[in-house]
């Protein structure tokens, strides 16, 4: 019986060991355990009791050890018991159904998991039976000497599979405890921890597995307390970006997670643009069932050879009863794997090498990822005298071609597309900047950001280093400001925001995310980005990750409830308007106060109000049928804008407005109640600018752009051609329209009748 490091001492929760002690005694029960194994015998409670009293020095009673660790010691000792008798199976029959029948009957003697911990049930801790973990080794037909990553370690027996084979292994574990375990059961390998669904942009770029195999959680995500639905596919589509061309990867994820399912057909597809899908069956919920659940699970194979039609997937093999029968699909059906190049990775534009997580074990063995963090360059660029074309005359047209006037960035591309601004915006060139972002190296040279566009960071920057005039006083309840006196001890400065104003075409979310990565570089590591539909969270990924960012840190509030902590070290909070209005209720927080919550009230980040127009009316004003109470939109917006005074406000919006009074939610331009406007009250500059009609916009859109605090470009449309399309209609066209035009002439006649037979009828009732 092996003693364990605590044997002797007063009892310690198990919350309080740390992951390494907590590991040892795990690794020192299921060496207790091995000999059940190895005699034969079935492991019962009392005996697993015993061994866990034995190595934790404490009963679960008192807090030493749950059961939930106990089954971990189960499934080490399963691992022991392979790397033992493992080649002797291997030896003694060359039967593969034989040889499943040998290590299933082992796998019997392991007593069922009826008992979850919150971890557990947090992660989806369900490892992979040892049953089906031999399986999904035939299935990788591992070769010898290659590099085998798995993602989702958990206890390794995955992974032991790979071993037994001669392998080289790079593991990856987020629990501390089973990457402990880890740690010092596979001592010659690599072991990190960092989240499975980013695993392709966390890893080293030299670590390129040539077999992967993995058992992610099918609906559980960090730091998101509700059910994630794409959990596993996310799992599924890095894994695949990571493995080697040619290489094969085999996961075992939820039933539904087919092609053949709506819901994941297109996603399958993308994967199939560069990854081939050989194999998928559905596997019964009984071979999960010792481990705790009975949910039925799907094994795919997927190999790095682009298909020859992405649309085209191999048919189900079915739902599998059990292990004999999926192993007999897969020697029917499986293609043999492909040869194998690994080509190095690429970096993306700023550097992206492997975050560990955190230390894992205090042991030279362990390697974890070396902690690397993006790292950004200050931007080069020259500051001009700009003069106006043709001695200061403008053409006659509406547009004038948009160029740089104020500033000159050096290797910076033009736009794509040429771009406009209006003759009275290009009459005014901005002031001369001295703010400098932090990009990463090389964006600039890869035409990553437009000149345009890196003008748009610059001014960003620029504005937000200042702060607008005056002192103010907020109300508890973020809906009321007012001019702080001199002896005021709460009074706050509002931070200027910028405006970006541009029309489709100029890259908008291209041009949000370069002003976040700026502040993300440096140091400011939580921002939010709010907008009008849900559906444009996957637009904003798609920026952020156009400039070599982990898309996924882009995450919607959405999947935080109401009321509930949001549990995000760092990231970009995505979510709409119609979330943002949400009130308190039932004893839960505003969405607003839940924000604020997370980024504190001395936050100085970003907060991007993309489709700012959305806030409109956020003051009220008046209508044809009288005074309009302000929205509710609005009034979030700007409770968020006066719960957090030194937040960088970022106003983004092709119409910005439909009218000036709906400029209410732009507080932070400084139109009213400042020094740059000669206007005290949002009311008076509401009156000079409606009294002033489209010219006075005109002028203070101009003026707002010679502050710095605006810029408007739109695509040009020189050059584009068009031409008339004149269809020629058949008579038996014509025939069909003159059918409907007669029909409805009908019913409108028919409508007539009824409404006047009403009216007489309402006239002899009233008699």
């Amino acid at each position: 019986m092996t003693n364990s490091p605590l044997a002797g001492a007063s009892p310690r929760p198990l919350a309080a060991a740390c992951p390494q002690q907590t590991a040892a005694s795990i690794i020192a029960a299921a060496h207790d355990l091995l000999g059940h194994l190895a005699a034969g015998h079935r492991i019962d409670a009392p005996a697993l009791r015993t061994a866990m009293q034995s190595a934790f020095g404490a009963s679960d009673a008192s807090g030493g050890w749950d059961w939930k660790t106990a089954y971990e010691a189960v499934e080490v000792a399963q691992l022991l018991f392979m790397r033992r008798y493992g080649p002797a199976i291997h030896a003694r029959t060359a039967d593969a159904f034989e040889r499943l029948k040998l290590v299933e009957r082992i796998a019997r003697l392991a007593p069922t998991q009826t008992r979850r911990s919150e971890e557990m049930a947090a992660y989806q801790q369900f490892s992979t039976p040892l049953g089906l973990a031999w399986v999904v080794g035939f299935a990788a037909d591992f070769h010898p000497g290659e590099l085998v990553l798995e993602p989702s370690a958990g206890t390794g027996l995955l992974a032991v599979q790979a071993e037994l084979a001669g392998c080289r292994l790079a593991l990856n574990e987020v629990a501390e405890v089973r990457a402990a375990l880890l740690g010092s059961l596979f001592e010659e390998s690599r072991v990190s921890m960092h989240d499975a669904a980013q695993i392709h942009d966390r890893l080293d770029a030299d670590l390129v597995p040539s077999c992967i195999v993995m058992n992610p959680p099918f609906s559980a995500a960090l730091h998101v307390e509700t059910r994630v639905t794409d959990a596993a596919f996310r799992h599924l589509s890095s894994a695949v970006a990571r493995l080697g061309v040619g290489g094969r990867l085999v996961a075992i994820t939820g039933a539904n997670c087919a092609p053949d399912q709506k819901a994941w057909r297109d996603g399958f597809i993308r994967l199939q643009e560069r990854s081939r899908v050989v194999f998928t069956a559905t596997i019964a919920g009984s071979v999960f069932a010792p481990h705790g659940t009975a949910v039925e699970t799907r094994l795919t194979v997927i190999d790095k050879v682009p298909a020859d039609d992405p649309k085209q997937f191999p048919v189900s093999a079915g739902t599998a009863p059990d292990l004999v029968t999926l192993l007999r699909w897969l020697i029917a059906n499986l293609p043999p794997r492909q040869s194998i190049t690994a080509p190095a990775i690429q970096p993306l534009v700023a550097s992206r090498k492997s975050t560990a997580v955190r230390t894992v074990v205090a042991k030279p063995r362990l390697v974890p990822a070396p902690a690397h963090e993006p790292s950004g360059v200050p931007l080069d660029y020259e500051v001009i005298d700009w003069q106006s074309p043709s001695d200061g005359q403008l053409s006659d047209t509406l547009y004038e071609p948009y160029t740089l006037q104020s500033i000159r960035v050096a290797g910076a591309q033009p736009h794509p597309t040429r771009l406009v601004q209006s003759a009275a915006m290009s009459s005014v060139a901005p002031p001369k900047p001295s703010y400098r972002p932090h990009l990463p190296d090389g964006l600039v040279e890869q035409g990553l950001l437009s000149d345009a566009q890196l003008e748009s960071v610059i001014y960003a920057g620029e504005a937000h280093a200042d702060h607008l005039a005056g002192s103010w006083s907020v109300d508890a309840s973020w809906d009321k400001v007012e001019a702080a006196p001199d002896d005021c001890n709460t009074a706050v400065r509002f931070r200027k925001g910028w405006f970006l104003g541009d029309g489709t075409g100029a890259g908008k979310g291209r041009q949000v995310a370069g002003i976040l990565l700026d502040n993300w570089l440096k140091g400011r590591r939580r921002a939010v980005w709010i907008s009008k539909s849900d559906k444009l969270l996957e637009d904003a990924q798609r920026d952020w990750k156009a400039l070599g960012q982990e898309p996924l840190l882009v995450t919607p509030l959405a999947r935080f409830r109401q009321g509930t902590p949001i549990r995000l070290e760092q990231g970009i909070l995505f979510t709409t308007y119609a979330t943002l209005r949400s009130d308190a209720r039932e004893n839960r927080v505003s969405r607003v106060q839940q924000i604020v919550d997370w980024l504190g009230t001395d936050f100085d980040g970003v907060i991007v109000f993309d489709e700012s127009h959305a806030m409109q009316n956020a003051g009220g004003g008046k209508s044809d049928r009288g005074d309009c109470a302000p929205s509710q939109q609005g009034r979030a917006g700007l409770r968020l804008q006066h719960a957090l005074p030194d937040a960088r406000i970022l106003y983004v919006s092709a119409t910005g407005a439909t009218t000036v009074e709906n400029l209410a939610y732009a507080q932070r331009l400084g139109l009213w109640g400042g020094a740059d406007f000669p206007f005290d009250k949002r009311t008076d500059f509401v009156a000079a600018i409606e009294a002033g009609g489209v010219a006075a916009m005109e002028v203070l859109a101009r003026d707002l752009k010679a502050l710095g605090l605006y810029a408007a470009r739109s695509l040009s449309y020189e050059g584009v051609e068009y031409e008339l399309l004149e269809h020629q209609l058949t008579s038996e066209q014509i025939r069909i329209y003159d059918a409907y035009a007669g029909a409805f002439a009908i019913l409108c006649a028919a409508a007539h009748k009824i409404a006047y037979r009403e009216v007489a009828i309402m006239r002899r009732n009233a008699a």
